[in-house]
């Protein structure tokens, strides 16, 4: 079976212990989560997980049954195939850098629509806030030019629906 890139919106009650049930759902069935980003809501009582994973199709069906059955799960929102805004934020430190290197690395972030949060004489600090596709290519070239000399730190995707044709 194909194996396809999926996302999954939960909305879950916001107590303790919710994230390691959820999570402990996944890793007992041997399911591999890509990132999972969690945080409160509007409602403090509740908060919105999303869930990245690659999956065939019947294991994804059997994913969301099993969150559905879930108590503390409010709402399961499959956005793999709905139009969606979904961003992933992500430090890249580059070190051991002359000033020829700085230059080339500020017009990187230029072109790439990143920025430079912070830089010493021989480190420079970017912070990417793109799509998980976007990011990779920058830690692709980056790792290419700056061989075993960059840091890479990821956070989960976030994602929303998207609200207008416009937008899409």
């Amino acid at each position: 079976m194909e194996q396809k890139k999926r996302y999954i919106c939960l909305f879950v009650e916001n107590e303790i212990g919710v994230l390691a049930r959820i999570s402990g759902l996944f890793s007992s069935k041997s399911y591999n989560m890509d990132s999972l980003s969690v945080g409160e809501t509007e409602d403090p009582t509740v908060s919105r997980m999303t869930i990245s994973l690659t999956s065939d199709d019947r294991t994804f069906e059997q994913i969301k049954k099993q969150l559905n059955r879930s108590v503390e799960v409010i709402k399961v929102v499959d956005y793999t195939d709905i139009p969606i805004h979904m961003k992933e934020l992500m430090f890249i430190k580059i070190g051991s850098c002359s000033e020829k290197d700085k230059a080339e690395i500020f017009r990187i972030a230029q072109v790439f629509g990143v920025s430079v949060r912070d830089y010493s004489k021989t480190t420079v600090l970017l912070e990417c806030i793109q799509t998980e596709d976007r990011n990779k290519e920058l830690i692709a070239l980056m790792s290419e030019m700056f061989v075993n000399r960059i840091e890479v730190v990821r956070g989960g995707g976030v994602a929303i629906e998207a609200v207008s044709i416009a937008e899409r």
